[in-house]
């Protein structure tokens, strides 16, 4: 069940981690083992007429739990970074789950006192009241039977409840539309994008707060509920501007984000390979995103980072559009001049013919472009340059993403919300401009890139490499194979490399290792349903 919270209760991404841990998770080995055993014993007595002893099947079943359950550490509740939450979903997803459990194991016990097949008059050959008056073995079997049918039944059992959570899911969005509907006067901003979208929709809201009232959903709501539950709940009457960020793991969810709240403005921040394992290609990802574009109101605005090749061209088809383009490199709106340090980033922007200059405790260049994003916005709803840089220097690190905090004698730049190759690389590298103390990565690499994932990650060790670091912290003996590859390739920095299975362990082994002035970069932290141990 939490493995199924986790990946969102999607039942094709349940499907294949049970698949992925078929031997591990899904039919632990001793479970299979034991049911096995136990059917044996059943067919020697029922098919060949072999009735083994009670003293030889209890001497078996020593011996076999002496080597497999003799240790309970293996049973032990593993460590989770977030744990299962009971919402009124997982609530409603027990009913069908504790039937569905119940049923073998109720049947076998019924069959095992009884000698008799439920709901028929069929009598079980191998029933036995010698002793306990009951069949214990195929009693433990029925019930280990129903214990290796679990992870099953949660999947049957979503599989069930998906047709009630549509007709729960459509009623909020419906009481969502209403809502926006009875408010005209709000203007909505929409922002998407593979990369950025969290930390722009902060820097829209914290740019635009200083002359408007301004509701936006918090963390990473990005999914139909999470858009829903911000409307429903959170927006009111004073509100003049509503910033909803649209995440996307599959074609149409886009679309969908935009049935509930059609923007004014909408904002792209990138494509990458972020999801391309659901995707399939850029391009896939670029259509995608652009549907959030294409469902711009007539006469709106899109601001788009004109230094992607794929956002640059989204929305040209559309006259009736006002395009704010804005980059690094180029647009109408510029960043300039950029340095960071421990004290975040500065940059000059130019409006056209005016300049500006920025600071902000935000580190690196992709949160000046992020940022650029924001001022095209700021810009267009009339907010002073002057009044944007008061705005940009109280901004906060969103938490997560290239947070740089004191923790006692050294310092960490938390960057655990990261996973994209652009990213992961750009943390490397400010990593590498500290020279306070020494520099340590812990990091389990990237995920969900599909067939790009191993040559990124080996990317991504080349780059770890070349910032010369003092100590990396690979967590996952499997998925750092190709990031130790990229860093063998940099003469001198593979004896730097220590591999752990947890980040618990990582941790322990950097508290270890720290001292007073050195900066710890953690770089990525995926979910419990990619521990490897």
């Amino acid at each position: 069940m939490h493995t199924f919270q986790q990946v969102g209760y999607k039942q094709n991404e349940f499907w294949a981690w049970l698949k992925d841990h078929w031997d591990e998770k899904t039919i632990p080995l001793e479970l299979g083992i034991i049911n096995l055993l136990l059917f044996l014993v059943i067919a020697m007595d029922a098919w060949f007429e072999l009735e083994l002893t009670k003293s030889s099947i209890a001497v078996s079943f020593f011996i076999f739990g002496l080597f497999w359950l003799g240790s309970v550490k293996r049973y032990r509740q593993a460590k989770v970074k977030k744990p299962l939450v009971l919402t009124s979903r997982v609530k409603r997803l027990l009913i069908p789950i504790a039937i569905l459990t119940l049923i073998f194991p109720l049947f076998f016990t019924y069959s095992a006192f009884t000698g008799r097949v439920l709901f028929t008059n069929l009598a079980v050959q191998n029933f036995d009241t010698a002793l306990l008056n009951f069949d214990v073995v195929l009693l433990a079997f029925g019930w280990v039977f129903g214990a290796i049918l679990i992870p099953f039944i949660v999947w049957i059992s979503g599989q069930i409840t998906r047709p009630v959570e549509a007709r729960i899911q459509e009623g909020f969005k419906e009481q969502a539309r209403k809502k926006l509907a009875s408010m005209p006067h709000l203007k909505v901003i929409a922002i998407t994008g593979s990369y950025g979208k969290t930390s722009t929709k902060f820097m829209v809201r914290d740019l635009l707060k200083e002359r408007f009232s301004v509701c936006s959903t918090p963390g990473s709501f990005n999914t139909p509920m999470g858009i829903c539950k911000v409307i429903n709940n959170d927006l009111q009457s004073h509100h003049q501007i509503l910033i909803l960020e649209m995440g996307a793991r599959y074609a149409g969810n886009i679309q969908e984000l935009c049935d509930i709240a059609t923007p004014d403005i909408g904002i792209v921040t990138n494509v990458g390979v972020a999801h391309l394992e659901t995707f399939g290609s850029q391009e896939v990802i670029a259509k995608e995103k652009g549907t959030l574009i294409d469902n711009v109101k007539p006469g709106g605005v899109a601001v788009l980072n004109a230094d992607d090749r794929y956002v640059s061209r989204m929305g040209e088809s559309r006259s009736d559009l006002n395009r704010i383009m804005v980059g690094l490199d180029t647009g109408v709106i510029q960043a300039r001049d950029i340095s960071y340090d421990t004290e975040g980033t500065r940059f000059v922007i130019q409006f056209e013919e005016k300049v500006e200059e920025f600071r902000t405790k935000l580190l690196g260049a992709h949160n000046v472009q992020n940022m650029l994003l924001a001022i095209g916005v700021a810009h267009h709803l009339g907010i002073r340059p002057k009044t944007m840089t008061l705005g940009a220097a109280n901004i906060e690190p969103v938490e997560h993403r290239l947070e740089l905090k004191k923790a006692g004698q050294f310092f960490v730049i938390d960057d655990a919300f990261n996973s994209n190759p652009v990213g992961a690389k750009n943390a490397v590298e400010i990593l590498s401009q500290f020279n306070s103390g020494r520099r340590i990565i812990i990091t389990p690499g990237m995920v969900e890139l599909g067939e790009l994932e191993y040559e990124e990650n080996k990317n991504f060790g080349k780059a770890i490499g070349q910032a010369n670091l003092d100590l990396v912290v690979l967590v996952g003996e499997d998925r750092s194979v190709p990031i130790q590859e990229g860093i063998s390739e940099i003469d001198g920095q593979s004896d730097k490399v220590r591999v752990v299975t947890s980040l618990f362990e990582a941790n322990e082994l950097v508290h270890q290792y720290v001292q007073a002035g050195d900066v710890v970069l953690y770089e990525n932290d995926l979910p419990d349903v990619y521990n490897e141990g």
